[in-house]
């Protein structure tokens, strides 16, 4: 039997569309893998590696970066896909592309660059990503010369959508107050509305969402797993009088779930009373082999869960796009936000108030304001054309916004003491 193409589109032909059409060079590959490779092998993919996750990459030879837990979201963001018959590629490149737009420091970076970045629109990581995948990675050209990032096919990119509206448009949280999160600037309306054709407004497609848990679910895992390796994080602690209800605290004032203080409590005793839950740890091989193997049933129990509610209410049949929505139950979300809670409480809380913590937000905000003043001579050759193009002083700012929040950790350091600290 010859060869015979793969099929390249079980969800519609618009999916297939790229923003600026291209004639495929290897009709082996489906236009999903051409989008999950064109990801793999960006720039923007690499420097996640020197930038921070929960804990800086030279903290220890352990912890997660941003682009080791990128590369754990996409393999369960994959085998979720499998499981529900989405393309496994669109979400793979979904999942490795979310955390693109990350600057260096992680949140900590996010925060310093939405205040200085306000006169342009704000900052906000995924509509970093998107800014990335559409605009900044060279990769392809549009016959006018514009780069259009690496140019994937419209279901890809609308995957990585987490969320699909401007931060004027973005909805309001229980408290009455707008969300900060926000997928698109002004000035990448085009090709975000492009993407989102035919989508309903305000909504996710599967895809989206499987990414999303995917995140929710190796962060709140992986962080837990991090911090008890790291001796920040004792296991026996969490059944201490007191402790519990410390976790439920801290879920609350950090993330404010749609959930009462009774499911996070009954979360908490859940995951306690596991026969995997790791009550004590003590560096040796064995012990870490239980930590791995607790984290392994955890990715196992909350997208089995998830997986389950889903076919539950649509069935077995293929899934994607918008013709269906991921269920996840309450109380896998009830105990997803308990692990969050724990690294919140126990490792992300307790560094706020470190020197270090906020050394770093001068560093982006200072290196934000002499780039901006030296931007002819700082700027990289990648960003500066943009620069001179700019029309105005919004679109110079966000143009230093790109460039600084494309720094890893030590870049970001290194341009510092460089720009900033001889004139201290």
């Amino acid at each position: 039997m010859s060869w015979q193409p793969p099929l390249t589109d079980a969800t519609g032909s618009s999916d297939v569309e790229r923003w600026v059409p291209e004639v495929s060079k290897n009709p082996r590959r489906s236009p999903f893998e051409r989008d999950r490779a064109r990801v793999l092998h960006s720039s923007a993919l690499r420097r996640l590696g020197a930038k921070t996750q929960v804990l800086a990459p030279s903290t220890d030879d352990f912890v997660r970066t941003r682009l080791t837990h990128s590369l754990e979201v996409a393999q369960v963001g994959r085998e979720i896909a499998k499981q529900l018959g989405c393309d496994p590629d669109v979400v793979d490149a979904a999942c490795l592309s979310h955390d693109l737009g990350h600057p260096p420091f992680g949140h900590n970076g996010e925060a310093a660059l939405a205040v200085v970045a306000e006169d342009a629109g704000g900052f906000e990581g995924n509509a970093q990503t998107l800014r990335i995948l559409t605009r900044l990675e060279p990769k392809m050209f549009a016959s006018d010369g514009r780069c259009v990032g690496l140019n994937l096919t419209r279901a890809s990119l609308d995957a990585a959508s987490k969320y699909p509206w401007q931060r004027v448009d973005a909805p309001r949280r229980v408290d009455g107050r707008r969300s900060r999160k926000f997928g698109v600037y002004a000035d990448d309306l085009p090709v975000f509305d492009w993407l989102r054709e035919g989508a309903p407004v305000g909504q996710t497609c599967l895809e989206a969402q499987v990414m999303d848990l995917s995140d929710d679910v190796a962060y709140s895992v992986h962080d837990v797993e991090d911090a008890i390796v790291g001796w920040r994080v004792e296991p026996r602690r969490l059944r201490e009088a007191g402790e519990p209800d410390r976790v439920v605290a801290q879920v609350r004032a950090w993330y404010d779930p749609d959930l009462t203080d009774d499911e996070l409590g009954a979360a908490l005793d859940r995951l306690l009373a596991l026969p995997d839950w790791v009550a004590e740890f003590d560096g040796t091989r064995e012990s870490l082999a239980a930590v791995k193997d607790m984290t392994s049933q955890l990715i196992g129990r909350f997208t089995g869960s998830s997986v389950d509610a889903t076919r539950a209410v649509h069935g077995y049949g293929d899934l994607h796009r918008y013709a269906a929505r991921l269920e996840v139950p309450r109380t896998t979300r009830a105990e997803i936000a308990v692990l969050k809670g724990i690294a919140a409480l126990y490792v992300m809380a307790p560094r706020e108030d470190e020197p270090l913590y906020h050394y770093q937000r001068q560093v982006v905000s200072e290196l934000v304001e002499v780039v901006l003043e030296r931007a002819e001579v700082a700027l990289e050759p990648v960003f500066l054309p943009d620069f001179l193009d700019a029309e105005d002083d919004a679109a110079r700012l966000r143009v230093v916004v790109d460039q600084v929040a494309s720094l890893t950790d030590l870049s970001a350091m290194a341009w510092h003491a460089r720009l900033v600290a001889p004139g201290e």
